[in-house]
């Protein structure tokens, strides 16, 4: 056993709903606080002193600066996973360029999923642990990644294997989804209904028998997939016992009512969702995951968080870090900005990067401070919480503990 404190402050996020509009008077703050840890889970959260009182065999690790401890930070959507990057289509985006436009010169998903393609998966193995490595010290302890940038049997497989392989090396959790239903390959010959059948047909048995992945999502797009054919991969995958997650309402409205109709974990983007897709989603158990990187990125507007949660909604909120759209990777900077113009409180903000964000993975383990979840934590050099979110980003985590090891400090 250790105890780990004192901290000025210690945020459990412990008593609060997973639902819903929250109130930084709802905070759960133990002054001077400390963590007792056993194995890699927590065993008790108490004040130092008393900690120290009730177990005095346990080793003692000093806390000497001012510091404020909470839960390490969950992502819950990230593309970390893909070769190359698209600086130049972003460089023509910001001279007025078009998607279309983009894409005829060469850019666009195709140049990404060309250079994906090119990488073995011990290559994309070690482009995404660079990759976790930066989110691990930005306060990540958990993040999502998805396939999709290779649009092909062989392409998707690597991927995913690239991302398990990952995780196994990876100090922190990577949790991989399969998102071959991205979009139709550009060099598929065949309809995008023909394009799903092949991936319910022919990837989803792989992936069940290499026990790579048991998450699905697709992107139910007018660019991408209808929500006719959404409807039918959706219910492939049900059938076949996936967890689903949906790409939903990011340019129009109709991937959410997919995610409430097949019980999605989360619909994720929501961009223009609507007051019926808000209340639909708000009277389901699917968590609304918002991607502010994205909106950042596309120069567009921000997912509406604040009625979401005044309509009585779970709201994650991700990085979305990917070549394309989303590019910055920043979570807190991300959600500190989205607060802004959405008027979050902070205490909305930190919940929806920690225990709503692990709802929305389907984890139940990780995201508050209290006896019995995982040792996943993270302090900042401060002595308020609230700095955390007012600096928007530029107060980095001083320490990050994984499984109750420190991974990363300074």
């Amino acid at each position: 056993m250790k105890i780990i404190g004192p901290f000025r402050q210690l945020l459990t996020l412990a008593n609060l709903p997973l639902k819903g509009a929250l109130k930084d008077e709802q905070l759960e703050i133990i002054a001077e606080g400390g963590i007792l840890i056993e194995n890699d889970s927590i065993l008790e959260i108490d004040t130092f002193e008393n900690l120290k009182s009730n177990y005095s065999d346990a080793e003692i690790q000093f806390i000497e600066t001012d510091q404020v401890v909470l839960p390490g930070f969950v992502d819950s959507h990230t593309h970390i996973c893909f070769g190359g990057n698209r600086a130049k289509d972003f460089g023509m985006r910001l001279n007025g360029k078009t998607y279309l436009e983009i894409a005829e010169s060469g850019g666009g998903i195709w140049s990404t999923v060309t250079q994906t393609r090119a990488k073995t998966a011990d290559e994309l193995k070690d482009i995404t642990l660079d990759r976790a490595e930066i989110l691990a010290k930005k306060g990540t302890t958990t993040a999502e990644v998805k396939s999709g940038y290779a649009l092909s049997v062989d392409g998707e497989i690597t991927m995913l294997e690239g991302i398990n392989l990952a995780n196994q090396e990876c100090e922190i959790d990577l949790i991989p989804t399969f998102l071959g239903a991205h979009m139709k390959a550009k060099d598929f010959e065949g309809s995008n209904q023909e394009y799903l059948e092949v991936l319910v047909n022919e990837v989803f048995p792989i992936i069940k028998e290499k026990e790579l992945t048991n998450r699905v999502d697709i992107f139910v797009e007018q660019s991408a997939f209808s929500v006719e054919e959404g409807d039918y991969f959706l219910n492939e995958a049900k059938k076949q016992g996936f967890e689903i997650t949906v790409h939903a309402d990011q340019f129009t409205p109709g991937g959410s009512k997919l995610a409430i109709k097949y019980n999605a974990l989360s619909a994720d983007h929501l961009e223009f969702s609507g007051e019926k897709e808000i209340h639909e989603l708000a009277f389901s158990d699917v968590v609304a995951t918002v991607l502010p990187g994205a909106s950042i990125g596309l120069g567009m507007q921000y997912s509406p968080a604040r009625k979401l949660l005044d309509a009585g909604c779970c709201v994650s909120i991700a990085s979305d870090w990917n070549p394309g759209s989303a590019p910055m990777g920043d979570l807190l900077t991300q959600a500190s900005i989205l607060a802004t113009f959405e008027k979050l409180s902070m205490a909305e903000v930190l919940a929806a990067v920690t225990f709503r964000a692990a709802k929305a993975l389907n984890l139940s383990d990780r995201g508050i401070l209290t006896k019995g979840k995982k040792a996943d934590f993270i302090s900042f050099p401060t002595s308020s919480f609230q700095n955390i979110i007012y600096y928007q980003g530029q107060m980095q985590p001083c320490n990050v503990w994984k499984n109750g090891n420190l991974i990363h400090s300074i």
